[in-house]
């Protein structure tokens, strides 16, 4: 790859740069389809000379779009979005004001930047809340040029991606790896040995040399950023190895770091049938056909590709395991169970996963001892449905009926001491309602905001329908054009199984009068209907209403050459969502 940076030498695009600079003058009034489109298409490009291999083109592009100022505000944009925009870093900074934002973004200049130290906090681990992860937290500034940088990096990370990486990366999931797991050892004639890896302190070890010298990337901004040091208790500490977990850029990088195991794996082991890689973020398992090619083969070569990039495996977590003992990926546990004389492969929520989620719902009902029946709902339900629909494409409807027992046990507990002298009966009539044709669920009036009285009903697991996940196809990312209507139909399908369905019955209803606009026929949601984006995703294109089209399945083809005849405002989805459920 190539170590320099250079400028470009087509002065058009500072010029458009300016141009854009001048004419911007109210935060609220910026047109970001315009500035989407500016971005995506020069990602695409980057992508396509990533493709190609021409390392020099992808220099000159990545200058261009860290230069551009329609970048600038999408990377403000972007972080003034997330929830960590609340958090301030040493210099205590929170951006809140319109007029600050476009400041921020006009302020962002390559020349003289000088990131600010990170703020250095711990955290309790996920797995083990006995144990605490340091988590270094940059100025929002720092965070807004890490955000510029990584619209220029994410295409190339894409493009250079594991086939079966899918943590940190967009449109992959949690579920399309599991899927991928049921992929490859749900056969009868599949690897019975799986390695299951573990990195040890994946963003706290990476080599600094390593990611200078193969990330294709401003060496000069990204090394200022590794070398910036954290304090803690007022001192400066420095910053030798590793990628600050809480920085924005930190996930492309590291997984830039671990792509090519699978590449090394299938070089040096192509003489061997049934190797199979699947990672997410720093977790993966290795698929084999005997327990010695797993411990005293792959493993070496896999410690020995980590070894380069200043990583180690971690030895308390990584182990070779049977398929009919069973390993935990995920927060799920896979195991092949016998059945009528044969092997079969289930998938089910770990117990370890159970176990922290009922010890989550524990701590917020004893919390809510002084709450009211409604708050309390409010507080669980969301918990309960997260958990349900992350489960909801393994073998868990047993473990939901089991969950819903338990909870509806613990609310039970709640009521009586709150009332220890009232019998049974009277504390069901109470708290607990019947409700198309299911008794004793846990259901308490909320007043309003507009002083109305409205019923709110604590969420059971068990009434979320199972739903096989279908996994993303390998090859595919969102920056390039020839995947655009297949990322339409995957969104097609999660919105007909999600509560964006709603949605969709308002816009049929409000912006397209109940009619296909293809075919001028009724459409209902009940129909097998299907989402055609006016302007494709590869184009800078959004889900919003003005560029969202609902028609029938059959009318695909014909509804994409032709151009669209009916614009209204557009409206993001979480408005229309709120638009539906209100209506």
């Amino acid at each position: 790859m190539i170590a320099t940076h250079k400028k470009p030498e087509n002065p058009v695009n500072e010029k458009s740069a300016n141009a854009a600079l001048r004419s911007v003058r109210d935060w609220n009034s910026i047109n970001w389809d315009n500035h989407r489109t500016i971005v995506k298409k020069l990602q695409l490009r980057i992508a396509k000379a990533t493709q190609s291999r021409k390392y020099r083109k992808v220099k000159t592009l990545q200058w261009i779009l860290t230069h551009s100022f329609s970048a600038k505000l999408l990377a403000v944009r972007k972080v003034m979005q997330n929830k960590g925009s609340k958090t301030p870093g040493v210099d205590g900074i929170i951006i809140k004001q319109p007029a600050e934002k476009l400041a921020l973004a006009r302020n962002m200049k390559r020349r003289g930047y000088q990131p600010s130290p990170l703020r250095r906090i711990y955290i309790p681990k996920a797995g083990n809340r006995n144990k605490l992860r340091p988590l270094s937290i940059p100025t929002i500034a720092d965070r807004c040029f890490q955000a510029l940088y990584s619209l220029a990096l994410i295409p190339v990370s894409e493009v250079t991606a594991d086939l079966n990486s899918y943590g940190f990366r967009p449109q992959r999931s949690c579920a399309d790896a599991i899927e991928q797991c049921f992929s490859v050892l749900a056969k009868r004639v599949s690897p019975q040995w799986i390695l299951e890896g573990d990195i040890k302190g994946c963003f706290d070890h990476i080599s600094h040399e390593w990611l200078s010298n193969n990330i294709c990337l401003d060496k000069v901004i990204m090394n200022k950023w590794l070398k910036a040091g954290f304090i803690e208790t007022h001192q400066l500490f420095p910053t030798t190895e590793g990628t600050p977990q809480g920085s924005i850029i930190s996930p492309v990088m590291s997984n830039m770091a671990l792509d090519g195991i699978a590449d090394m794996l299938k070089e040096n082991f192509r003489q061997y049938k049934g190797i199979h890689f699947i990672r997410y973020a720093d977790d993966f398992i290795v698929t084999g056909r005997s327990e010695e090619l797993l411990a005293n083969e792959i493993k070496p070569a896999i410690t020995a590709f980590l070894k380069e990039r200043g990583l180690e495996l971690s030895q308390d977590k990584t182990k070779v395991t049977h398929i009919t003992e069973g390993f935990d990926f995920l927060g799920q546990n896979v195991r092949k169970y016998p059945s009528q004389g044969k092997q079969k492969l289930l998938i089910k929520p770990s117990e370890k996963n159970v176990h922290t989620f009922m010890e989550n719902i524990r701590k917020v009902i004893r919390k809510a001892r002084c709450s009211t029946q409604a708050e309390l709902i409010r507080r669980l339900n969301p918990k309960i449905r997260g958990w349900a629909n992350y489960h909801r494409s393994v073998v868990a409807k047993k473990i939901f009926n089991r969950i819903d027992n338990e909870i509806w046990r613990l609310t039970l507990q709640w009521a009586k001491r709150r009332h220890p002298k009232k019998n049974m009966a009277w504390i069901l009539h109470k708290y607990y309602k019947r409700s198309k044709g299911v008794q004793y669920l846990f259901s308490g009036p909320e007043i309003q905001k507009d002083g109305t009285i409205k019923e709110r009903t604590l969420l059971k697991m068990v009434y979320t329908p199972i739903r096989r996940h279908i996994k993303i196809r390998q090859p595919a990312h969102p920056y390039e054009a020839k995947y655009d209507e297949y990322f339409e139909k995957r969104t097609t399908e999660k919105w007909k199984n999600n509560s964006q369905r709603l949605y969709v019955e308002r816009h049929i209803k409000n912006f397209q009068e109940g009619e296909c606009p293809c075919c001028s026929r009724e459409l209902k949601i009940r129909q097998n209907w299907c989402i055609s984006l006016k302007k494709k995703t590869s184009k800078g294109g959004e889900y919003q209403s003005d560029n969202i089209a609902i028609i029938h399945n059959e009318c695909y083809g014909k509804w994409q050459m032709i151009k669209s005849a009916f614009v209204k405002p557009a409206i993001k989805i979480k408005d229309g969502l709120k638009r539906a459920r209100a209506g």
